[in-house]
């Protein structure tokens, strides 16, 4: 195996099946990379669904995307870990877009993103992720990474279901250890759409300044779940 791909879900009946359906295809070697569905309980057919598609694997693990994530990293056989969310659909040929960055001497990063909306404001959001700046990172750009490296850097935070991929993500910059593959990833607007856009916009800037402005977790989280669905 040269990629595993790990995607943890938690009721995502409505999307999985499309996206695992879009992976095998977009695969330049698919005999090559493994696809591991980690699912923290859900209450819809999600399990089933993913199952169902041939090829696949499916685990279960306590609920919470850090946990999810970090368990589908130990079952891993490759030695390129790639976290994608289960509504982004990675371009075509993106396993082989990865290995060459990596041959490359980048041991992890992202593809550039667009949303799947056509509002000006989240193309406008999309275009900004074509930079290889922090403040443009966001999990919904999907995460490759060598394994050695994520596991030196401790792997997910688990302690708090919000910014598990921030955390790492940081710390990558940190190291200078991160690039920006310029292809492009499509993933889902639907939180903005179900919140409003602006509105929602507005919430994500204001968890990072209080992020930044050192809060605690704990406080994140209680301002995250107060407004954000």
């Amino acid at each position: 195996m040269t990629l595993s791909i790990i995607i943890p879900i938690y009721n995502e009946a409505s999307n999985i099946q499309q996206l695992l359906l879009h992976l095998q295809k977009a695969l330049y070697k698919p005999s090559q990379c493994e696809i591991i569905v980690i699912d923290g309980g859900s209450m819809d057919t999600s399990v089933e669904k993913a199952t169902a598609i041939k090829g696949i694997t499916v685990v279960t693990s306590p609920k919470g995307r850090g946990l999810q994530m970090n368990y589908g990293a130990q079952l891993a056989k490759a030695n390129t870990l790639y976290f994608l969310h289960a509504d982004s659909f990675p371009p075509f040929h993106f396993d082989k877009l990865i290995l060459e960055a990596i041959n490359n001497k980048k041991k992890a990063g992202c593809f550039r993103m667009q949303f799947d909306r056509n509002h000006w404001w989240l193309q406008l959001a999309g275009w900004f992720t074509q930079f290889n700046l922090k403040f443009f990172r966001g999990g919904d750009q999907s995460l490759f990474i060598t394994k050695d490296l994520f596991m030196s850097l401790g792997q997910f935070p688990t302690k708090y279901p919000i910014f598990e991929d921030y955390e790492v993500i940081r710390k990558l910059y940190q190291k200078n250890e991160f690039t920006v593959i310029q292809q492009k990833i499509i993933s889902s607007s639907r939180r903005y759409t179900e919140n409003g856009i602006m509105k929602l916009q507005y919430h994500y800037w204001m968890l990072y300044l209080k992020k930044w402005a050192g809060s605690p977790t704990q406080d994140l989280l209680i301002y995250y779940k107060k407004n954000i669905k």
